[in-house]
């Protein structure tokens, strides 16, 4: 499916299901593809009044509004981003608003430190990369190939989990038929944003 069909599909989802915050995310992520940053930014910013638990979608939405020259909105929508990814231990989209807010010159808020999560069993020392608290290593790779090995290498069981049950809702809210390879790329593309596999880490397991 090209993009200019993917556009289509998503717009008539949002239609069809104005609550649909998935759907309006996944908007967003095509409008930025298609350079329409304005656009964009007002289907990531529908995304976060039904979901504001979502950082990814602020992270995203700053960046097109950042595109769109509309610096002074972007930094207001990092800047709850921020403090709302912070709060949550969402470490990779926390890090990247930071970015995003030292590039437009706006000052990164200053937040407490979320008190360090007690993992059970033995295996706590591990670390997830995507939100920076303990928690267990997966027993091995989630699947095959360089993306489930650094799933393995980096992400916990516990974000992973969580992921199966968000991937659960992507699956029924964008109604997704996995025996088709577009529905499949929709899918693995979520499932990237949600564990934090920009398309530099990509570039980088694809070598």
């Amino acid at each position: 499916m090209d993009l200019a069909a993917r556009i289509a599909q998503f717009e008539n989802m949002v239609q069809a299901d104005p609550e649909n915050d998935m759907a309006h995310f996944s908007l967003g992520s095509a409008y930025a593809q298609a350079e329409r940053h304005a656009e964009a930014a007002e289907s990531f910013r529908r995304c976060i009044a039904l979901n504001p638990m979502m950082s990814k979608a602020y992270q995203l939405g700053g960046d097109a509004l950042i595109k769109a020259g509309r610096e002074d909105e972007a930094g207001d929508l990092l800047t709850k981003g921020y403090v709302a990814a912070a709060g949550r231990g969402d470490l990779l989209p926390k890090n990247a608003i930071g970015e995003l807010l030292k590039q437009i010159g706006k000052s990164v808020p200053e937040v407490a430190a979320p008190a360090p999560a007690k993992a059970a069993g033995p295996e706590g020392s591990f670390v997830c990369k995507r939100t920076g608290k303990p928690g267990h290593k997966m027993s091995r790779p989630p699947f095959k190939g360089s993306v489930g090995q650094w799933i393995y290498e980096n992400i916990s069981r516990e974000t992973f989990d969580l992921w199966i049950g968000q991937g659960t809702k992507v699956i029924n809210e964008l109604r997704l038929d996995l025996s088709r390879d577009e529905d499949n790329e929709t899918y693995d593309r979520h499932m990237r944003e949600y564990l934090g596999i920009d398309e530099e880490v990509l570039a980088t397991l694809n070598r």
